[in-house]
């Protein structure tokens, strides 16, 4: 009996018991294994994916939905990996029309390298903007913004919920409400006894992950990175949005440099919901 082609074997929905496979296929591209990003995306969104015969998988994607539970009010797709020895045979493809089918008409976004932009454009996602990855350890030197910060309590979830649902343009309580056990930093900046923005950083490999960055302004973005950085001893990554150039010139100067350049796409919607001008960058550019 003739193997089946990858391209169509049956697509099944992932759980936290693929972590490893998941993680394994991150491997096998080249990727960092990030089994902690992994976890999230998989139990705050939908994974999907498809077994190889002769063990592991052969792709997966992601899906983090916003906003209603029964209407969501746009989604995020990420993790779309092909195993190297099943690459160029339609895979990518066919799971990302998968999702689209899936979602229906809810709007969806996503981040694509170079490499993956043209098979998002052929399914119909046009870029909306671009985020730049910088990485390095942060030098902080005697002129940081003097705004104060400091680790969030329980009692500031309430605040942040609603401050990010204004500047993300959709509820994300079922992510932020995880944040206090997935990062190892939730900082929160005051101004008059009022929270104006919040950071989080997270374990990834070697590095923490500044995200989500919410702030009023660049200069309170920038306090706190500042603070982010001054209780971590590993290198920062993060993804902010090119738009914010003051911000990309400022952590440049202290140490992170330009690793790479995403699109950031979208598909059913010409530009993403909320004010970009509070949202500097994501949580992690597998879910928005």
């Amino acid at each position: 009996m003739p193997t089946p082609s990858p391209a169509a074997l049956p697509i099944r929905r992932l759980t936290r018991r693929d972590l490893t496979a998941c993680a394994d296929l991150s491997e096998d591209r080249g990727w960092p294994r990030e089994e902690h990003k992994w976890g999230l995306l998989l139990t705050a969104g939908r994974g999907y994916g498809i077994d190889d015969p002769a063990g592991g998988l052969v792709g997966t994607c992601t899906i983090t939905e916003y906003g209603a539970q029964d209407r969501p009010a746009f989604a995020a797709i990420g993790m779309v990996l092909v195993a190297e020895r099943h690459a160029r045979q339609g895979v990518g493809r066919r799971l990302m029309r998968h999702v689209t089918t899936t979602m229906g008409p809810t709007p969806l976004t996503l981040h694509a390298t170079p490499s993956g932009r043209p098979l998002y454009e052929e399914i119909g996602f046009k870029v909306t903007g671009r985020a730049e990855m910088v990485r390095g350890r942060f030098m902080p030197n005697s002129s940081e913004p003097e705004i104060a910060t400091r680790a969030a309590t329980a009692g500031d979830l309430t605040a942040i919920v609603r401050l990010d649902e204004d500047v993300f343009g959709a509820d994300r309580t079922h992510i932020i409400t995880r944040l206090p056990a997935f990062a190892d930093q939730l900082r929160v900046a005051e101004e008059n006894g009022r929270i104006i923005g919040y950071a989080a950083a997270w374990p990834n490999m070697d590095t923490h992950v500044v995200g989500p960055l919410i702030a009023q302004d660049t200069e309170t973005a920038k306090a706190l990175v500042a603070s982010v950085a001054a209780r971590t001893d590993r290198p920062l990554r993060t993804d902010i949005d090119v738009r914010h150039e003051e911000l990309l010139d400022w952590v440049k100067a202290r140490g992170l440099v330009s690793i790479a350049f995403n699109s950031v796409m979208a598909h059913g919607i010409t530009e993403l919901p909320g004010d970009w001008n509070r949202r500097f960058a994501p949580l992690t550019v597998a879910a928005g």
